[in-house]
């Protein structure tokens, strides 16, 4: 991966490409995110007399494989300026780098100890009915290291629900790099539908939208299952 260095309305010197290339350490920034595609910084000119002291601007943009990331700032001379984004780009990566660790080491609970840490949670049966209350006291209950199996289990049913505000594609996408994981369930904006966004191969995405069917949804007539049963 190079540096893409470009000057708006102004020309960029080679000393100040070598400058950029000594601040900004690709191997530094690829140790924090190991999928950046793309490194561009902009120099541009305010000529404005009165912003003297920040005439000069640096954009650095670093695309990935997950969230562009974006860092600015304006100075007396493009050298500052770019040492100024440079600080925002690496703090910004730094948090981000942070906080998708950060996520991915949660402790899960092993199944073993469901039972240990979510009290009065539904006792199963073999078949995966739940138990009454009132019958739980004769099924016949083993225990299997922490995890007391009650009937012929073990059957451990696990059942989250969250709440989520509809999102575009491109915002499921973030969310789900910033999780680390290698799909993301979301609300589309657009459809108001479940969907799905999934990492294929190489730098490629799929999306998968669930859209209710109108005809399986209806409940069968009684001559439709005689149909069948004969």
């Amino acid at each position: 991966m190079d540096i893409v260095v470009k000057g708006r309305k102004t020309e960029v010197p080679e000393r100040f490409r070598k400058h950029v290339a000594e601040k900004l350490k690709l191997d530094k920034i690829q140790k924090l995110d190991g999928k950046v595609i793309s490194l561009d910084v902009e120099v541009s000119k305010e000529p404005n007399p009165r912003q003297a002291d920040r005439c000069d601007r640096v954009e650095i943009t670093l695309r990935s494989r997950g969230p562009v990331i974006r860092a600015e700032a304006a100075a007396s001379d493009p050298y500052a300026a770019l040492d100024l984004a440079a600080e925002k780009l690496d703090a910004r990566l730094r948090k981000q780098h942070d906080k998708r660790f950060s996520r991915r080491g949660a402790r899960r609970i092993p199944a073993a100890e469901v039972a240990d840490h979510v009290p009065g949670a539904a006792t199963l049966n073999g078949t995966g009915a739940v138990v009454p209350q009132d019958e739980q006291e004769s099924v016949p209950t083993k225990k299997i290291g922490s995890l007391e199996i009650q009937g012929e289990g073990p059957l451990v049913v696990r059942e989250k629900t969250h709440v989520a505000a509809p999102m575009t594609l491109d915002q499921a996408l973030y969310e789900m790099e910033l999780v680390g994981h290698d799909f993301y369930l979301f609300v589309d904006s657009e459809t108001k539908e479940p969907s799905v966004v999934y990492r294929r191969h190489a730098y490629d995405y799929g999306v998968i939208h669930l859209r209710t069917d109108t005809m399986v949804t209806q409940a069968p007539s009684p001559e439709a299952g005689g149909a069948l049963g004969g």
